[in-house]
Formats: structure tokens, sequence, C-alpha cells
């Protein structure tokens, strides 16, 4: 299902500012603005890459580009606009991703096999909804724009979602290829010198998590409520590929008093002995006697390349994430306190529209603050399970499905992603997956207890 990959909810009611035309125009503008990054992110690709699937959880860019395009005609063109007629009348079956209200679905697993409707269908398909949307705007009201704007607002961080999710799936399926295919050619950046982590303290108090209001937020952050924290301490920054390569050297994978049981047991049968995406530069798929740092080797979607030790680690599982925090003799910080310790601090990183598409290292501290790569690097695992707040309840109708029902056997992640696009990026906001999932760009900070 779609929502174990990316986080999911519902729009905030967007204010009224008295004057519905000005924020009609507006919508659209953002709308064409967030669709045309859709398309930018395909420029380098072939025909053929827009329809492999490397494995379930994974969905073809066509699929995605599709998969957008039936929100946007399912809960905004059907509903809203007079004398709508779909578009195909198998698109509702081929792109519904997991609305039950909605109807029957094509196989999540099977969408590699829709060679048709073909890349230039749904091209097409794209540009008349876009057109379509257009005209709705154009004679919106303001009953219609109170009505339509906050699902058409919801339906763009939906396209956003996906817009990480192409790179994400596409990275994972060009892993596979030998020929190691270069989605984009590396920028050459300064290595800034390797900051040394430090602790953070953080003061007990009881405090405000959730997302405020006055503005976009899905569902699941919300409502506001209050938590007590306990004294914690935090990493000022992201754990490197250089920490995590100490972790292997000291057989980190071959220790079972590390791990959890569910995670000790994926990794003997996954055969995992680095992260997602590492190999030996000799080919070799195992890290006996690998001492030197330079014997690795990491795909990207600029290629295959030599590891960065000051860079942060990604493409871990959550149990990887758990096994690191125990091995260095802190933990994983809970969200409650990763989301408290990060809301006086100003959103920066290399988010999605620098088109680094790989997570830098950190800078000096004094150019971003004490606590440093809250976003725009990696998502960061936390410790909790990914549950309802208090008083939490889905919206009715279908869209109530985007959320609410996927609270279970995921954890949280908090932050973003270098490919996280920065107008979706937020302190409140909570991606979740599966424990062991590791194709997205996920990575982790220490905490601990004090003392």
């Amino acid at each position: 299902m779609e929502a174990v990959t990316v986080s999911s909810g519902t729009s905030a009611t967007q204010p009224d500012h008295g004057d519905w035309k000005f924020q009609a125009d507006a919508l659209h503008a953002r709308y064409v603005t967030v669709r045309r990054l859709s398309s930018r992110l395909c420029e380098p690709l072939a025909a053929e890459d827009y329809v492999i699937q490397s494995m379930p959880e994974a969905s073809p860019v066509k699929w995605h580009l599709a998969h957008t395009s039936w929100f946007f005609e399912t809960f905004v063109l059907a509903p809203f606009l007079q004398g709508y007629r779909p578009f195909h009348p198998y698109y509702q079956f081929l792109f519904n991703s997991y609305y039950e209200a909605v109807g029957p679905r094509w196989a999540r697993p099977r969408r590699g096999l829709l060679s048709r409707p073909t890349v230039s269908e749904i091209s097409n398909y794209r540009c008349w909804l876009d057109q379509e949307v257009a005209r709705l705007l154009e004679r919106a009201d303001r009953e219609l724009m109170r009505r339509v704007g906050p699902i058409l607002t919801l339906g763009l961080h939906h396209e956003q979602q996906h817009q990480e999710l192409i790179l994400t799936d596409l990275k994972h399926a060009w892993s596979a290829n030998p020929i190691c295919p270069v989605y984009r050619a590396p920028e050459l950046l300064n290595s800034p010198p390797i900051e040394p982590a430090r602790w953070l303290h953080f003061s007990s108090r009881l405090a405000w998590v959730g997302h405020r209001g006055g503005g976009f937020a899905f569902d699941n952050e919300s409502p506001r409520h209050r938590v007590f924290l306990e004294d914690f301490e935090l990493g000022s920054r992201l754990v490197t590929v250089g920490d995590y390569l100490n972790f292997i050297h000291d057989d980190g994978y071959h220790r079972p008093e590390l791990w959890l049981s569910d995670g000790w047991a994926t990794c003997q049968s996954h055969g995992w002995e680095a992260p997602l995406y590492w190999s030996r530069a000799d080919g070799r798929a195992d890290n006996k006697d690998t001492r030197e740092d330079n014997q690795w080797m990491a795909f990207t979607l600029g290629g295959r390349l030599p590891l960065a030790l000051g860079e942060p680690v990604c493409h871990l599982s959550y149990y990887e994430a758990d096994a690191y925090a125990r091995w260095a003799g802190a933990r994983l910080p809970s969200e409650m306190e990763w989301e408290c310790a990060a809301e006086p601090t100003p959103l920066a990183g290399s988010f999605l529209e620098s088109e680094h598409f790989h997570p830098s290292a950190a800078v000096a501290p004094e150019d971003r603050g004490p606590l440093q790569q809250l976003h725009g690097e990696v998502w960061q695992w936390t410790a909790s399970p990914y549950v309802a707040y208090p008083g939490y309840r889905p919206i009715a109708g279908a869209l109530g499905e985007y959320n609410g029902k996927f609270m279970c056997n995921q954890m949280v992640l908090r932050g973003s992603s270098c490919v996280t696009a920065r107008s979706h990026a937020r302190h409140t906001y909570r991606n979740f997956f599966p424990a062991e999932a590791r194709w997205q760009f996920s990575g982790l900070r220490l905490a601990r207890d004090c003392a």
C-alpha cells in the first residue's frame, strides 16, 4: 500500500483572506509550479525507465505520474466540475492506490506490468488534467474555493510525496543494473572538515507538540497536545558514514546483542552487511577483512561513488539505526523529543530544489546553529511507533483512508531528506515506514538520557 512508503493525512482548512479570486489564482500558480517540477524530474529519463518496478514496495515512474493525476481527477474534478467526464474508463481502476471507498484497483506488485497506457498517453492525461483544473479554478466562486481549496492543496502535497518516491524508487531500480546508470552527474562539492558530534542538553518540561494551525498539515500531525519530557540530550549532527564504518568494523552486523530480536532475524535472513547500496570496491559482497574505508563504494543517483566519510549515513532500516545507537551507548530520540528540540530552528538543508539528490556533510555550527541537519539531508528514525495523537479522528469519506488506517506496525521518522521539496517540509511532519524499510533516504541522530 502506498501509505507504508510515505506519510499521509489531510489538509488544514485554508483561511479566508476575503479575496477568493486571489486565492484561486495563487493556488493555480502553486499547482503549476508543483506539476512542472514532476515533469522536470523526468527529463533525464528514457521511455524504458518509466515502467520498471524493482520490488512490490516501489512503483514505476509512469505510475507515480498517473496516480497523482488520478488523485486530482477523483477528488477534485469529479465532485466539483460540472459536466465532468472521465478521461479514460480504466484509469480509475489502474491508478487507484489503496482507497477502498473509491473502488477496486490494480494490484500494487503488478504495476510494472502495465506497459500500456504508454508514457505518451500518461503525458496527455496529465496535460488534460491540468487544463481541467485550470478551467475549474477560473470558474470558481467563494463557496467552491472554500470546499475545493483544501483538497487541491492536499493533492499538491500528495504530488510532492510522489516526487520524492519517483527518485527513491528509480534509485532502487537502477541500483540493480550493473552499468550503474547516472540520473544526474554529481556536483563536485568541497568537503568541509567533519564536525565533531556534540551532545546538546534539553531540560525536562511540559511541552506542546503537533501542528499549530494556520497552514497546511496532514491530519496525523494533529491535534496539538501536551507531553512531558524528561531531561535528554541530542547529537548536534547526524551520524556520518565515517561513524557508521566504525560500527561495521566492530562487527556490528554480527553481534546479536546489539539488535532487537526481529531486527536480528531480518538482518540474518537478508544477509545485511552494510547499508543499502554499499558494496565492496572489488565487487565482494561481504565485509570480512575490510578495514580500509576506501574499499567501500555506494550507488547514488550520480552513479557508483566512493564513500564520503563526512556525509550522513543513509538507507538504513530502523533495525540498523537502533542497533547502531545501542552500539554507541545511546538510543534513538522519541518523535516528541525531536520535535520539541527542532521547533525553534529554521528549516535549512539540501532540499529537492537544490538538485543535489544526495545528503550533504554538516557545515560549521555558527552557520546553522547548534542543532544541525534537521532537514534536507536524510529522514531520521525515531524510537516512536506510528500511532494516533490523543483525540485524533480521521475525516469522513474516502479521504479519511489517507492516513488513519495505517497506524500499525510502522515507526516514525522526522525531518526531511535531500529529495524532499522545501515547501513540503516542516517540524511537525510525521513520516512513517516499516522497521525493515531501507530504500528511502533514512538515517539517524543519536539521543541519550541525562545521568
